[in-house]
């Protein structure tokens, strides 16, 4: 397997990152972690012509909480974000999704904003940007714009970047009160999901859930909040009767679900509301 010819590029400036994307009309691509783009590549499902690697580029590399918001740049490694100690205390939902995402390896140079980037229905990480309302910086030559991460997922491996626009930059809001839970069914430890779900959930001193956030994956087109479980859950006590309910309106929201070699929607589906069912009891313990 060899990758179609490209030209390859290697700035050292994000204003000459976006130069080359104007200029490259709608075939530059951005290189990253290229965790998710060179099999792409080397399966000759995306064909380039200019490749842009992002890796010099000094800006790109932060990993700060200011002002209550975490900000991740575009070349930070997964396996960075996954060790750091002020991610976990103040976005565990995100610290507890990344020892699921792939393998040691990849998480070793796969980028938390080149995976959000990628928009894979069945990726950890999108959802995670759902769940915790996290926002995009978008930038392209001439423009900056603030997308929010229920804009931002169009369809299966589709978000809302023009061809000559970087996702620079995912900022999640820092927090120490909420429970965080991720949970999902795969075929083998480090595969993408069949079914998953994350969460994360807050409670009055009288184990009221006071605020609640829930979103699928693996299981349609994009990532999926559940606005209808939020509401039965929210204000109310984590009773059997709840979490009976979780489950069922879990799976009648998933609708028909994704099918693949590895499962079908039934199945798929079912296994959402059994997952919902297991995070919402987890968080509330």
């Amino acid at each position: 397997m060899k990758p179609p010819p490209f030209r390859y590029a290697r700035p050292e400036s994000l204003d000459e990152v976006l130069r080359l994307l104007a200029e490259g009309d709608g075939g530059a691509r951005v290189l990253a972690g290229g965790q998710s783009l060179i099999p792409l590549l080397n399966f000759r499902l995306a064909r380039p012509e200019v490749l842009v690697d992002i890796a010099m580029v000094d800006e790109l590399s932060r990993l700060t909480i200011e002002d209550g918001v975490l900000r991740i740049g575009a070349t930070v490694t997964q396996r960075a974000v996954e060790t750091s100690g002020d991610v976990a205390r103040h976005c565990p939902l995100l610290s507890k999704a990344l020892p699921l995402v792939g393998h040691l390896q990849n998480r070793a140079r796969g980028t938390v904003v080149g995976s959000i980037a990628h928009a894979d229905p069945s990726a950890e990480l999108p959802a995670v940007a759902l769940v915790l309302d996290a926002a995009m910086l978008v930038r392209s030559a001439a423009t900056e714009r603030i997308v929010p991460a229920d804009e931002f997922f169009l369809g299966p491996f589709t978000t809302v970047l023009e061809p000559d626009e970087m996702l620079v930059e995912v900022r999640f809001p820092a927090e120490t009160t909420a429970h965080a839970a991720i949970t999902e069914i795969a075929p083998r430890s480090g595969d993408f999901a069949l079914a998953g779900v994350a969460g994360k959930l807050t409670t009055t001193d009288d184990g009221r859930i006071q605020d609640v956030a829930l979103a699928l994956f693996g299981v349609g087109a994009v990532p999926q909040r559940l606005p209808e479980v939020e509401c039965l859950l929210g204000g109310g006590h984590v009773t059997p009767e709840a979490l009976d309910e979780v489950a069922r309106l879990t799976t009648a929201t998933a609708g028909t679900g994704s099918e693949d070699v590895h499962a079908d929607p039934a199945y798929r589906t079912r296994v959402a509301g059994e997952l919902a069912r297991r995070i919402v009891e987890e968080m509330a313990a």
